[in-house]
């Protein structure tokens, strides 16, 4: 029997990174999920509002909170590190702070009061503490043998504590714990939960670019094949900052980023034409040739009979 979860998948989702959604909605549906994407859903905001009397940053987040309600369910799934964040941490505020909860619903009066009464997951929390990796392991069918998969957090899944989906925010493990579950290698790194820059990339992005050398740089000097991401912000920076990168240092060596999704379909014998790979600026297509994952069907040409 299909069970069925609430899913905001963020304006991202819905744009550039489109394989983020296509791929999420395919492997949860071969792990029996199906992902119920919110009626009404809007922009979570992006990032967290730090100003403790900035309330007015916490409305986007709350009213997904109600959209869930309204869609007759009391927890919601996103895909993006970044929304998690968001919409976890508003969540936590509301529950948290009684005078701050009222202020928002007085302030949405048009909208019924929200009781903080809704739980946000990642999808990663989804797959290790309802799905079990053990579950993915089995629905494995083109195991990525031979691949070295760097895992990098980033920051926005592991920091507060408060929202962690990783009980050791310094040295997480959910990653690797998923590359092993697709017969993958782990390749772990000191970067691996450093900032990628964020969105000062839209500011500077020689700043983000040097943040990318350093991450990329370390990871790929540990013989990393490819680097995998839960955040579409992280994938975006340290995929086409290695443009900058490479301008800067001759030497820097390319790496493919890409989303935890796409690695799941490609273990599960998704056709690697359906996983958006050719969106990304760095291709990961020869890698996964080279390993011997992605294997092209060899055109027989028909004898015509004379």
């Amino acid at each position: 029997m299909t069970e069925k979860i609430a899913y905001y998948p963020g304006c991202t989702a819905k744009s550039y990174a489109k394989y983020m959604d296509s791929t999420a909605r395919i492997v949860m549906k071969e792990l029996g999920i199906e992902l119920v994407e919110l009626d009404r859903w809007n922009c979570c905001g992006t990032v967290y509002g730090l100003a403790d009397d900035n309330l007015y940053s916490q409305l986007a987040p709350i009213r997904n909170m109600i959209r869930t309600l309204e869609n007759g369910f009391d927890e919601v799934v996103t895909i993006c590190s970044m929304c998690y964040n968001t919409l976890a941490r508003a969540n936590d505020l509301f529950k948290s702070d009684k005078e701050k909860a009222d202020r928002l619903n007085a302030f949405m009066y048009k909208e019924p009061d929200y009781e903080g009464n809704v739980t946000v997951l990642h999808l990663l929390d989804l797959l290790v503490k309802r799905v079990k990796f053990q579950a993915v392991k089995e629905k494995v069918t083109n195991p990525l043998k031979g691949l070295k998969i760097a895992p990098y957090y980033g920051c926005t899944l592991l920091r507060p504590r408060e929202i962690s989906i990783d009980e050791n925010i310094e040295h997480p493990s959910i990653l690797s714990e998923l590359i092993f579950a697709l017969g993958g290698e782990p390749v772990e790194d000191p970067y691996m939960t450093e900032c990628c820059g964020s969105y000062l990339t839209v500011k500077d992005k020689h700043l983000v670019a040097d943040r990318t050398n350093k991450i990329v740089g370390s990871m790929q000097k540990r013989s990393a094949d490819i680097i995998m991401v839960s955040c579409p912000l992280c994938q975006f920076n340290l995929d086409r900052r290695q443009k900058e990168v490479k301008a800067l240092n001759p030497a820097f060596h390319k790496v493919p980023i890409v989303y935890f999704t796409q690695l799941m379909a490609l273990a599960m014998g998704v056709d690697y034409k359906k996983l958006g790979f050719q969106d990304h600026y760095v291709d990961p297509v020869p890698i996964l040739k080279k390993r011997g994952l992605i294997r092209e069907k060899k055109k027989v040409a028909a004898k015509i009979a004379k």
